[in-house]
């Protein structure tokens, strides 16, 4: 996973010509950076996610929160702020991929549950969004997760 968050973070802002060598540079060990390279280049191409890598946009945002008495400490992979909402996007590279949002498990929706809710506080006056990228042969999916809407709560995944 760190690996893929690494790339992520990194080749959006490169050309696509020179996306390869600065993988190698990033990511020395040939074997893991070829076994990741077709779900890196899956997500950067896909046009449905290309507004998570657009202008605006920021890799690797800390968050911290506090939630219920616990405090939050996390990290979004990639944020989008925009006037009216925020969305915020957590790559998976789990073995196995969902081929629905109804797949998505318990553990990753209370993540991203989570990290609503900080938003929620950073950003009170924004619709807040949270979805999950992940992607395997078959190609990318980006499943919705979480939101809050107007003060009401949605929770589940739905394609996005």
């Amino acid at each position: 996973g760190t690996a893929l968050h690494l790339l992520l973070e990194h080749l959006p802002d490169v050309e696509p010509a020179k996306r390869e060598v600065m993988a190698a540079a990033l990511i020395p060990d040939a074997p893991l950076r070829t076994a990741i390279w077709p779900q890196v280049l899956a997500i950067l191409a896909d046009d449905g996610l290309a507004h998570i890598f657009g202008p605006g946009s920021m890799a690797e945002v800390a968050v911290t929160a506090d939630l219920g008495g616990r405090r939050l400490v996390g990290t979004i992979d990639r944020l989008v702020v925009a006037d009216d909402h925020v969305l915020a996007v957590d790559f998976k590279s789990n073995r196995v991929v969902p081929d629905r949002a109804e797949k998505v498990p318990d553990g990753i929706l209370a993540q991203m549950g989570a990290y609503a809710e900080a938003l929620t506080q950073i950003y009170p006056d924004r619709r807040i969004e949270v979805a999950v990228a992940d992607g395997d042969e078959r190609g990318p999916r980006a499943f919705h997760c979480y939101g809050r809407r107007q003060g009401r709560r949605t929770a589940g995944a739905r394609q996005l």
